[in-house]
């Protein structure tokens, strides 16, 4: 186990230009280095994280819904699960994912980007991937670098495309030093890439001057009220994603440039305590927490998890992506009321961090993929920050406490939001 580093150390072409931008430093999270642990549980990861690799495709359910086992099997390893947890966890989850199909072509490096945004090529982009792989002397790093970070419109300024899931994966690459991990995550980069990524690339939207400047606020859950009562975005939320920035463009440009970052390091931990009480407090029948406020949550993490590592010149754009995907889905769900009194309050009971990871690995929802990052990404914002005031506790005992299935579905199919995505 060691530090993450900084593998990208050269000056990179293109990408977002924003004016006084900073580095955002924070300390890098301990890697686990499957690929050379000795012992039992990192040996029955990585082996499982293979048999996935080969055997499963990354987006299936009519190229719907997308493969979470390498999270789930990543947060429990992390969270010390037993070898048996593991293996428990993979023949669970694998009962509902699809094999490889081929795909209608190969891709190559003279039209890679000819099919972005195409799930029907995941197998030929992940095979793409990995021979470059070989072209890199099996320097999984370079290729990220090569593919995520340079050119004119980088792979990177879509991460939060398809709900997140390229992020995601992303973050659980480096965390655990997987080159299996990072090749399936930039096929989720390709194929889940959308209309999102001209807000990065072209710098002309991230403009202050889009703002009303009684609405710029360094504050998210001010920016959350001002929305939430905002009546130009009554029944935005049955638009769906596109439909939204089709009809309602610039009003969310303009409370996305509302966030003024003026203070990157400290307004990106005062994101992921947003990220923690969107899940936590936000209204939902009993027992039911929001599906789509849980990959805020899980998305935030993966960011803290890749700002050390990624090039400074990208930290604020990473963290203004994952912005603007939480208030596009903070708009679709019905801007609800973002109470923190909620969690303040909470009793913990004598409850603690033992308790909250215990329920994790081995509770009822143990299996819950979703469930189970969300109290690890709750647990890693507590130790990155510190938690005088137990917000990050109390909001996980909370969550552990309480959670009883997924809420926040429309009337019309789940499917339909993520097919946007």
């Amino acid at each position: 186990m060691f530090a993450l580093s900084n593998p990208f150390r050269r000056i990179f072409r293109g990408g977002p230009q924003f004016s006084g931008t900073q580095p955002i430093k924070i300390a890098p999270v301990e890697v686990h280095d499957i690929e050379t642990g000795a012992d039992k549980r990192s040996r029955t990861l990585k082996h499982l994280l293979k048999l996935n690799h080969v055997t499963h495709s990354i987006v299936y359910h009519d190229l719907q819904y997308h493969n979470h086992l390498p999270h789930i099997l990543g947060s429990a390893y992390l969270l010390n699960s037993s070898p048996e947890h593991l293996s428990d966890i993979y023949e669970a989850e694998a009962k509902e994912l699809d094999k490889w199909v081929d795909s209608p072509g190969e891709v190559s490096e003279y039209d890679w980007r000819d099919y972005l945004g195409d799930p029907h090529y995941q197998r030929a982009y992940v095979d793409f991937f990995e021979d470059q792989l070989v072209l890199h002397g099996y320097d999984w790093k370079g290729v990220v670098e090569k593919f995520l970070f340079e050119g004119k419109a980088p792979l990177v300024n879509c991460l939060v495309a398809g709900l997140a899931h390229p992020l995601i994966h992303l973050g659980y690459a480096f965390e655990l030093s997987s080159k299996e991990l990072a090749m399936e995550a930039l096929g989720l980069a390709a194929t889940q890439h959308n209309f999102l990524h001209k807000y990065l690339d072209d710098p002309s939207y991230s403009n202050p001057s889009l703002a009303h400047s009684e609405d710029r606020s360094n504050d998210l859950f001010d920016i959350f009220a001002r929305v939430a009562k905002d009546t130009r975005l009554d029944g935005a939320a049955n638009a769906g994603i596109e439909g939204l920035f089709k009809t309602h463009e610039a009003v969310v440009l303009e409370y996305w440039n509302a966030w003024t970052m003026t203070d990157p390091e400290k307004q990106f931990k005062h994101s992921q305590s947003a990220a923690t009480a969107l899940l936590a407090v936000t209204p939902q029948p009993a027992g039911k927490f929001n599906f789509f406020f849980v990959h805020l949550l899980t998305s935030s993490h993966a960011v803290r998890i890749l700002l050390p590592v990624i090039p400074a010149k990208f930290h604020v754009s990473l963290v203004r992506q994952w912005w603007l995907i939480t208030l596009t889905l903070f708009c679709i769900q019905y801007r609800p009321d973002v109470d923190t009194r909620i969690v303040a309050d909470y009793d913990l009971g004598g409850r603690d961090w033992d308790w909250v990871l215990g329920k994790a690995v081995s509770g009822k929802h143990s299996i819950d993929a979703h469930y189970v990052k969300a109290l690890r990404s709750m647990k890693i914002a507590s130790d990155t920050w510190g938690d005088e005031d137990q917000f990050y506790l109390k909001a996980a005992v909370k969550f552990g406490a309480e959670f009883d299935g997924w809420g926040g579905f429309r009337a019309h199919d789940m499917a339909c939001e993520l097919d946007e995505m």
